[in-house]
């Protein structure tokens, strides 16, 4: 609880011992005073009574006898002078004894007392009916405990027979004060050497819990190294006791339990490797249901969080195909391969298997995700290069081989004949281009081309593109503006390579832009790349389109071509050229209409 001091192991074995010794120490002085006061109680009452019976004796060896009936037949003065004499035996043998000897004639009256005067003798009761005396003469012996009416104090009597003719009875009395005072003396004899036991016995319970506790702090400091991950094993020596050995024991299971925690953590850490680098998404479902790994590719294509491990694959995956397979192995079937798209994400497609695992005698499931997007994207893209080639392909020599079929007829005027061959020769010259243009781009998928770096001219790249497209622009009465930023004025690159890409740029300006129109260029350079970009001022490129055109044959509207002798690859080429500089080419529209084309070249 929050405040409250919390006592320590010596501590409270300290306590314990001491707690243990005090009442042991309680029980013991309890019995020992009881004891003791039982047997000084009885050596006393056996003192008493042998003093009774020892003044009995000397009264029968000679003390003085009273007058036969001498109370009524003698004067007063006589009878007192008897009383007298042995009243006076009673002082002496009360002074001997060391207590009160009264001395009772047969008919009770009292004829001596050591603690009387002869007055007062005179005046006391008659004792014939007090219990000791009573038992005196029944028995031989009477003891009593009670309060003296005499001397008003509490007293204790023995009283024994007499053998002398004038008494009949000899009582000893001592006050119980005197008798309370011995019994003090004895309980603090005995107070005294249980305070100085205790007190030995607390200085050795404190030693001996002080090494204890030492020994417990310095086992509870290692666990708690233990606690805080630190496992070096300790130089320490836990002594040959039962505390030691335990101690011993639990440091040998933890040292153990560290070496295999590391292994298990090794072998994690190495899983995890592994299934973080995968390309697969790889999950794994415990025999009861439970997800238990998820790597990072599983969790992206089947939109996962981190909360999912642990819980129900039901809850988690949210695919009603992929949930079937897990049951499926959970089962311990194989089921078959399914081909699907991840939810929330229908461009995508996955292939998932699902397996039984086996391990200790239960079924468990693991589940591997195929992404296979790409390649059915590369499929597609194979198919429709061999589509367009084709297309492209077949349209020329269809033309040439109806041309050349016109020729062979001979009928043909000589006008109609030049104007059949200038066909045939423009459509040889596109089949031209368009085998050339695709053996480039084999080249450049092959990695085959080659930089020379140099430092190019901005302004002279841009003029001689513009003289080789001069025909084209002045037939669509279009005109070029170039705008060179501070730092732009040269291009870091391949010169011949960076002249294919600005061509073709223009030249796909030229195509879409509507005639009459201003095609810009501008260069610019910031502190890591620079840039060239070429706008139009034509209708833009639809935004589903944006991220295509750079792909080989695509054209966003084929009515747009004024020349659809072009190979369609030229975009294509760009990218290709542009990244093997190590930049980058993208496509935007304008805000005020247009399209924009930019390449980034490292600066």
């Amino acid at each position: 609880m929050p405040g409250a001091i919390k006592a320590s192991f010596q501590t409270k074995l300290f306590l314990t011992a001491l707690t243990s010794v005090v009442i042991a120490l309680a029980v013991a002085g309890t019995l020992f005073s009881t004891t003791m006061r039982r047997q000084t109680d009885d050596r006393i009452e056996q003192t008493l009574i042998a003093e009774a019976r020892l003044a009995a004796d000397l009264l029968a060896r000679g003390a003085p006898a009273l007058r036969p009936d001498s109370s009524q037949a003698l004067p007063l003065g006589s009878w007192q002078a008897d009383v007298a004499e042995l009243d006076a035996e009673a002082d002496r043998i009360g002074e001997l004894v060391g207590a009160r000897v009264t001395f009772i004639a047969p008919d009770g009256r009292v004829v001596g007392d050591s603690a009387e005067t002869l007055a007062g003798i005179a005046a006391l009761e008659n004792h014939a009916g007090r219990p000791e005396v009573v038992a005196a003469r029944e028995t031989g012996l009477g003891l009593s405990r009670r309060y003296s009416d005499t001397l008003k104090i509490d007293m204790l009597y023995a009283a024994v027979p007499a053998k002398h003719p004038s008494i009949a009875v000899v009582r000893v009395a001592l006050p119980l004060t005197d008798i309370r005072h011995q019994l003090q003396a004895i309980l603090t004899a005995t107070l005294t050497a249980l305070g100085f036991a205790l007190a030995g016995a607390a200085a050795i319970g404190w030693m001996m819990s002080a090494r204890i506790g030492q020994r417990v702090r310095m086992v509870a400091q290692v666990a708690a190294r233990y606690r805080a991950g630190d496992l070096t094993p300790p130089r320490l020596d836990y002594g040959d006791d039962e505390l030691g050995t335990v101690a011993r024991a639990l440091d040998e299971s933890v040292q153990e339990l560290g070496r295999r925690l590391a292994e298990l953590a090794r072998d994690r850490a190495r899983s995890e490797a592994i299934l973080a680098g995968m390309v697969e998404g790889v999950i794994v479902v415990d025999p009861q249901g439970h997800l238990q790994i998820a790597n990072d590719a599983a969790q992206r294509m089947l939109r996962l969080n981190d909360l999912a491990v642990g819980r129900h694959y039901v809850e988690t995956i949210r695919h009603p195909a992929i949930a079937e397979l897990v049951a499926a192995a959970l089962a311990g079937r194989a089921p078959e391969a399914l081909q699907l798209s991840p939810p929330r994400d229908p461009s995508r497609t996955i292939v998932a298997r699902a397996a039984p695992a086996t391990g200790g005698g239960t079924h468990g499931a693991v589940l591997v995700l195929h992404d296979i997007t790409d390649l059915r994207r590369a499929d597609q893209i194979r198919r429709d290069f061999v589509a367009n080639v084709s297309h492209e392909l077949r349209t020329p020599l269809t033309a040439i081989r109806g041309y050349v079929e016109a020729l062979s007829e001979g009928d043909a005027s000589a006008e109609e004949n030049r104007r059949f061959l200038d066909i045939i020769a423009r459509h040889t010259e596109r089949m031209e281009r368009l085998v050339k243009d695709l053996l480039r781009l084999a080249r450049l998928d092959a990695g085959q081309e080659t930089l020379d770096i140099t430092s190019c001219d901005t302004r002279g790249l841009v003029d001689a593109v513009v003289a080789d497209l001069t025909p084209a622009i002045e037939a669509r009465g279009q005109r070029v503006e170039l705008t060179i930023g501070l730092g732009a004025e040269t291009l870091r690159g391949d010169a011949a390579k960076l002249h294919d890409v600005l061509r073709n740029l223009i030249a796909n300006a030229i195509t879409y832009a509507p005639e009459h129109t201003t095609i810009h260029v501008e260069a610019v350079r910031d502190a890591t790349r620079t840039s060239v970009s070429v706008s139009d001022e034509g209708p833009g490129i639809p935004e589903d389109d944006l991220s295509r055109v750079f792909e080989r044959f695509y054209r966003v509207d084929k009515s747009r071509a004024r020349d659809p002798g072009g190979t369609g690859l030229g975009l294509a080429i760009v990218k290709h050229l542009v990244g093997l500089h190590g930049g980058e080419a993208r496509a935007e529209n304008r805000g005020n209409g247009g399209a924009t084309f930019t390449i980034t070249l490292p600066a």
